[in-house]
């Protein structure tokens, strides 16, 4: 009965042992304050494929902007509107855009501001000192996994750390593996997987801590969330019924 009594004791302290997480495993940027300012990585998203982009060309004289910011059918180039009413265009399968009387603009993989120059230095083959206004109005990501809101999410801005897009999605759950985040994303046509771990501080300097148009985040739980999926979602119950057990035997043994 003794014996009993022992395994019933390490298969409760087996439990309980699996089930504890080392700080080290849980609290964010362990080692932010040894980064230096120096340290900082700058960031600008870059235009891609099947970008959807508000483009607006203003100038001092207002009327020669008309043709750029047409919102009807002309010629060969269409400008499509959203539901908001903005005029917005689309990068096709070449990566380019048809603009109203220039023409095709490759913008696939310039920044913003490289498009912004480039749109300005066509536009100023017709128009004195044009300004352009372009935004890019697509810009989502997904998250999935151990985190509190699995989902889709779109911002209006364009530019979103790793962070704050784990923060719109609820923050992780205490089973979430914190050091081994899977981030999955396509640069021209191709698929890149890469490892991300969020307790250490170093990675805000690495291309992952900024996010692209349309990033998925997958967050993969802890051994103690698979140990409890292996065991059974009752695993509480089983705790009790073993404790339960552990009071039986004693009191048989007196």
């Amino acid at each position: 009965m003794k014996l009993n009594i022992k395994i019933i004791y390490f298969l409760v302290l087996s439990v309980l042992i699996t089930s504890c997480a080392s700080k080290k495993d849980v609290i964010y940027l362990q080692g932010v304050d040894g980064l230096t300012k120096s340290d900082s990585f700058s960031y600008e998203p870059k235009i891609q494929k099947d970008d959807l982009l508000s483009i607006i060309i203003s100038a001092k004289q207002p009327e020669a902007t008309v043709p750029f910011n047409m919102p009807t059918i002309q010629g060969n180039y269409e400008i499509n509107q959203n539901q908001d009413g903005i005029k917005t265009y689309l990068v096709d399968i070449n990566g380019e855009i048809d603009f109203p009387v220039i023409g095709k603009i490759k913008l696939d993989g310039l920044t913003r501001t490289q498009a912004v120059k480039l749109i300005e230095q066509k536009v100023s083959e017709y128009i004195i000192e044009p300004s352009v206004n372009l935004r890019i109005l697509n810009f989502k990501f997904s998250v999935l996994g151990e985190v509190n809101k699995p989902g889709t999410y779109k911002i209006d801005s364009e530019r979103i750390t790793l962070l704050e897009a784990l923060s719109q999605a609820g923050d992780l759950t205490i089973y979430g593996k914190r050091n081994n985040i899977l981030l999955i994303r396509e640069i021209n046509g191709k698929k890149e997987y890469n490892r991300v771990d969020i307790t250490k501080a170093d990675f805000i300097n690495s291309s992952n801590y900024y996010l692209i148009q349309n990033d998925v985040i997958l967050v993969q739980p802890n051994n103690t969330r698979i140990n409890s999926s292996v065991i059974g979602p009752n695993i509480t119950v089983t705790i009790s019924a073993l404790s339960l057990l552990t009071t039986i035997a004693i009191i048989l043994t007196r």
